[in-house]
């Protein structure tokens, strides 16, 4: 069975003849291009030198442990094997987490794509032109009507926030583990838990560390398995009931919460 995949990051857009996804990334040393279509993923370099390639993160829910509700591992194991992208910069992993903050996915896609396409870097592709987000250094540079224009008036203190650390402290944030890195994080004023966690989780792959009680988790999971007694939306036993479930191993936690959100995407 071909792997799926992962489109829950916002960069990716769809084909004129919705066949395949593309996107445009940053790494360390320049721009990248990828693209999916039925022979599976592909990346060009388009500016800058190969030297960081972009890494891949697999997952198979067929490896699930018997744990996990059975209906949900059963729809899991029907959507098969599972392929994401690492977010190679986690610059735009944060702004992505930021720019998602009090507002429902389908709005945080268009906002995230308007203030990219807006304020950020155009980079000509044999995909079209792909838009990477605004660098720190411009995030800093721009006054609150320009945050108003595109719908991001909320987001202007945690995103310029964000930005001075950032230049403060991202070295030492790029080496840090998934775990310790969404700690980190929420030193950042108006950078909480979750904002931290799903930072972290698209920048590192590691999907152990997401926010798991996250609406989207709750959402999918409840459309997969309809029939399970899921705890209510404003019941906080749904984090740790998912935890359990996947039990003490991380890589089960990480597969089980990536792939679900990864139905949630391919259903979409």
């Amino acid at each position: 069975m071909p792997a799926v995949l992962t489109t829950d990051h916002p960069a990716w857009l769809e084909t004129a003849d919705d066949t395949g996804r593309v996107r445009a990334v940053a790494t360390a040393s320049g721009y990248w291009g990828l693209s999916w279509d039925r022979d599976g993923l592909h990346m060009t370099c388009l500016h800058g030198v190969e030297d960081m390639k972009p890494t891949v993160v697999s997952t198979d829910p067929g490896c699930l442990p018997d744990t996990v509700p059975a209906a949900l591992r059963a729809g899991l194991e029907n959507l098969g094997p599972t392929r994401r992208v690492a977010n190679p910069s986690l610059w735009d992993a944060i702004t992505t987490a930021v720019l998602r903050q009090v507002v429902r996915a389908g709005q945080a896609r268009k906002l995230y794509r308007t203030w990219c396409s807006t304020y950020g870097t155009t980079i000509d592709s044999p995909y079209g032109p792909l838009t990477i987000a605004p660098a720190p250094e411009q995030v800093l540079a721009l006054d609150e009507d320009q945050f108003t224009a595109v719908g991001a008036k909320f987001h202007r203190s945690a995103l310029q926030a964000a930005a001075t650390c950032y230049e403060e402290c991202a070295a030492g944030w790029r080496r840090m583990e998934a775990k310790e890195l969404a700690a980190a994080l929420t030193s950042v004023p108006r950078i909480g838990t979750w904002t931290a966690s799903a930072a972290a989780a698209d920048y590192t792959g590691d999907f152990s560390v997401y926010p798991h009680d996250d609406l989207a988790v709750r959402t999918w999971a409840a459309q997969i398995a309809p029939d399970h007694s899921w705890p209510d939306k404003k019941d906080k036993a749904f984090g740790p009931m998912w935890t359990g479930a996947a039990g003490p191993d991380r890589t089960a936690l990480h597969t089980l919460t990536l792939s679900t959100l990864t139905w949630g995407s391919h259903a979409r």
